[in-house]
């Protein structure tokens, strides 16, 4: 690995900034709508299975796109479903699988919210060009893949 220089240093802080700023702005349309980061994020991925008749998304996969923990996406979920926003069915074959899906009361609660802030992400990401769009997912996966079998090894002596 080579050495970590200076500017290295200044563009990780300023691109982790910014990610943080992202967060933030998350978190705070999430709160001016009556809900948490987590809950929109799984909101999100409920309402768009049922926009798309999905037939419903078991708790693992709210896991896994939202990367939030079992123990979480439980809670959210029984939050949402004593406010009569989603129903949770069992799978027959495997009991413990549930399926969960959205009330009419559900997408009434979210369409907006889920809507408006999807539009904001797709007209950001249109402000680019196509080649500046690729570049930009490109390089922000490279660096999650990097971030990640970093943070997974041991720290290299100084």
């Amino acid at each position: 690995m080579s050495k970590i220089t200076k500017e290295d240093k200044r563009n990780a802080y300023l691109y982790c900034r910014f990610r943080d700023e992202q967060f933030a702005l998350y978190d705070e349309y999430a709160k001016q709508n009556g809900m948490l980061m987590k809950t929109l994020l799984v909101v999100n991925v409920l309402f768009y299975d049922d926009f798309y008749d999905k037939g419903g998304v078991t708790q693992r996969e709210i896991c896994r796109r939202t990367f939030q923990s079992k123990q979480t996406v439980n809670l959210i979920i029984k939050n949402l479903l004593a406010d009569g926003y989603v129903t949770v069915t069992e799978v027959p074959e495997n009991k413990r699988t549930k399926i969960v899906r959205m009330t009419d009361a559900g997408r009434a609660y979210c369409e907006k919210v889920v809507r408006h802030i999807t539009w904001a992400e797709d007209t950001a990401m249109s402000m680019f060009s196509p080649e500046e769009q690729k570049q930009l997912v490109d390089l922000s996966r490279t660096f999650t893949k990097n971030l990640t079998d970093l943070i997974h090894q041991e720290m290299e002596k100084s």
